[in-house]
């Protein structure tokens, strides 16, 4: 296991394209920290960087105590897993999982116990004869996963590893990555497009935008206080509603007069507020047209308008959803603000 460093990383394409601007950030021994982003955020070829399967521009990446911006990839002691599994089709697992100690010159006795101690751990015992073809989606991520586990590496890598995976294996593949993480206490780096992976998994979510660091927090700090306007709308399902707003009088007013919270300073903002921290019923203070309703199962999404702005609430199923104006309230004590300008969080 080993701590992970980056300071002032930079990368620039030959052509002159700034994939990551200068960034800096550690990564605690045995931490699990989730990079997410849109697709071009920079967010890969970071990883690449960590991986040496991308040269580093400028600034220091130090695994452990260890300078390694130039040391080769084989060298730096990490196991990664790909988003295509990257097996060979004409090995059995048995071979897929123990092919890299093989290459390492380790004993056939040894590579047969880790190869059976990672089948056990990752449920592939019965599996071990069968070869790539035979196997499902979810079968062949677990195979990439011991070929990772038996390696014993100080550091996971994991680009985007469920983006070929149907929801329901995604689902069961996340518990499951996590679930091996704390069981071996590897630091590990995972990238993912998909906020509920990042919010469910990570110790700690990185959140890129292009090429650079919008914030850095637990999956709670990132959810309910976001840094900026692309965070609070980048992470959450559905996303957190954006509404413009006043601050007049020591109070947060939409629609010119409603008042919603207290805040201080004066002139417009953006006000942020999650969908759940929303109630409706008949003494609430605030008009809301129902435009759409989701009906989710265990809830609903109500989609609709809020002094004219697009505006969701989250209701529990148990809450009578009617069609046409209901009247709602939103909890002053949830509400973010944002510079209406540059988005940044207040």
């Amino acid at each position: 296991m080993a701590q992970v460093t980056l300071n002032n990383i930079r990368k620039v394409y030959p052509n002159g394209n700034e994939a990551v601007e200068p960034l800096s950030f550690s990564i605690a021994d045995g931490e699990f920290v989730v990079l997410v982003g849109p697709s071009g955020c920079g967010k890969s070829t970071l990883l690449r960087m960590v991986a040496g399967l991308e040269d580093i521009s400028e600034g220091t990446l130090s695994i452990g105590d260890s300078n390694v911006n130039h040391v080769d990839p084989a060298e730096r002691d990490i196991a990664m897993v790909f988003q295509n599994y990257a097996l060979y089709p004409h090995m059995t697992v048995r071979k897929n999982i123990g092919y890299g100690l093989k290459n390492r010159k380790i004993p056939a006795a040894e590579i047969e116990k880790k190869v059976q101690e990672a089948a056990k751990m990752l449920n592939l015992t019965e599996y071990l004869e069968r070869k790539p073809s035979q196997l499902s989606g979810g079968q062949r991520q677990r195979v990439a996963m011991g070929r990772a586990v038996v390696r014993d590496p100080a550091l996971f890598l994991f680009d985007e590893p469920l983006s070929n995976l149907d929801a329901k294996l995604r689902h069961q593949m996340r518990i499951e990555i996590k679930a091996l993480q704390r069981r071996l206490g590897v630091t590990s780096i995972y990238v993912t497009h998909d906020q509920v992976e990042a919010m469910t998994m990570a110790d700690r979510i990185i959140v890129l935008n292009a090429g650079r660091i919008e914030q850095i927090g637990t999956p709670a700090e990132i959810y309910h206080r976001p840094a900026s306007t692309f965070v609070a709308s980048f992470m959450g399902a559905p996303p957190m509603n954006l509404i413009d707003a006043q601050v007049k009088d020591g109070r947060v007013v939409i629609d010119g007069d409603t008042p919603v919270a207290d805040a201080q300073g004066t002139g417009a903002v953006t006000m942020g507020i999650r969908p759940e921290d929303v109630e409706i019923g008949p003494t609430c203070d605030m008009p809301f047209t129902i435009d759409i309703v989701e009906e989710l199962g265990a809830h609903r999404l109500l989609h609709g308008k809020l002094a004219g702005q697009d505006f969701t609430i989250h209701i529990g199923k148990d809450v009578a959803a009617v069609a046409g104006p209901i009247r709602i309230s939103i909890n002053p004590d949830a509400v973010v603000l944002f510079d209406a300008e540059t988005g940044v969080a207040l």
